[in-house]
């Protein structure tokens, strides 16, 4: 089967960063599914396991970890899915990754793709709707109940990215807050306007000083999808009294957090990868998540953040879309889609 890998961690403007490989086709057993691979989409971890180091592999490391395709072979063991069902995944961290014509993944952490879009709209959503729901409703406990959150707010930071375009959604038209997304440039604005937030400030500028001028000077829940670093003394002072904090990027420096304290603010992390990675008893609820996503997508309560599809999956379009991502400008999801 036609793959994309790597053997070196190499610089992305490498041409041997990510090459064009042949591998054998797997075979499902267990719990695995074979799913064909139809469409996949990149995500900043990509870039982050590929960031270059001195390290060879033996034999070609696949990387992705957002596909949707068709289920082709299931394991003895599956329940959840029969051949021909059209699926969406994330995947594992451990295992072997997307960019593959064939990919082996456990159906607990699939999903039954939203019946209203194409493979490439659904390869955009798993790994950002995963990371975006488990932080809202896992991580910060916020009530999947309109009412109970009349009066309620939370600060989104870096809200145009990938996980930032769902957790607007989810926030604002699931949960019913009050949504202040950040964005710096006309376009990306623009986005998270359309997407549902409800205010936008400028995280270029001071964001104490912005939320205090849309009349919000602190919130009840705060998202930082960007640099933890650049931002925790402002999330500390941006917080409620009894708030809660969520934190998608590793931190490169300690940070104080006793200046929680005084609050009694919650400070939580989220990584999707950590129910697979631990096997934990509730992983399936990926699976249960997916669903419940394809079916807000499907009866409009919820669009894909598609913005951008190139063809085919290759080596040389995946070094492209990787550069891209590095650049840090990329508004929403980037697709890639079909084999030749």
């Amino acid at each position: 089967m036609k793959a994309v890998g790597l053997f070196r961690y190499l610089p992305i403007d490498n041409p041997e960063s990510l090459l064009d490989v042949e591998l054998p086709v797997p075979r499902a057993t267990g719990r695995d599914l074979l799913v064909k691979v139809q469409a996949v989409a990149v995500n900043p971890v990509d870039t982050k396991v590929r960031r270059p180091k001195d390290k060879v592999e033996a034999s070609p490391k696949v990387l992705g970890w957002d596909a949707a395709g068709e289920v082709v072979e299931a394991g003895l063991n599956c329940s959840l899915f029969k051949i021909g069902d059209k699926v969406y995944h994330a995947g594992e961290i451990g295992r072997p990754g997307c960019n593959s014509e064939y990919q082996l993944i456990d159906e607990r952490l699939v999903g039954h793709m939203p019946k209203s879009l194409s493979y490439e709209q659904a390869a955009a959503l798993p790994l950002t709707a995963v990371t975006a729901w488990e932080s809202l409703f896992d991580r910060l406990a916020i009530a999947l109940d309109v009412p109970a959150n009349q009066g309620k707010s939370i600060l989104i930071i870096g809200g145009a990215g990938g996980v930032g375009s769902i957790a607007i959604q989810l926030a604002s038209k699931v949960a019913g807050l009050t949504v202040v997304a950040s964005a710096s440039r006309p376009e990306t604005t623009a986005w998270v306007k359309d997407l549902g937030a409800d205010h936008v400030v400028n995280h270029r500028n001071n964001l104490v000083t912005e939320m205090q001028n849309i009349g919000l000077p602190q919130v009840d829940y705060i998202l930082c999808n960007n640099d933890t670093d650049a931002y925790f003394s402002t999330m500390a002072e941006l917080i409620k009294p009894q708030g809660k904090i969520c934190l998608l990027v590793d931190s490169a420096s300690p940070q104080d957090i006793t200046v929680l304290k005084g609050k009694s603010a919650t400070l939580v992390w989220e990584s999707m990868f950590t129910r697979s990675m631990f096997q934990t008893p509730d992983m399936i609820e990926q699976h249960h998540i997916l669903n419940l996503v394809a079916g807000l997508i499907d009866d409009g309560t919820l669009k894909t953040t598609v913005n951008q599809v190139m063809s085919p999956i290759n080596a040389a379009n995946l070094r492209v879309a990787h550069a891209k991502l590095e650049a840090g400008t990329t508004i929403g999801k980037i697709v890639l889609c079909g084999w030749k």
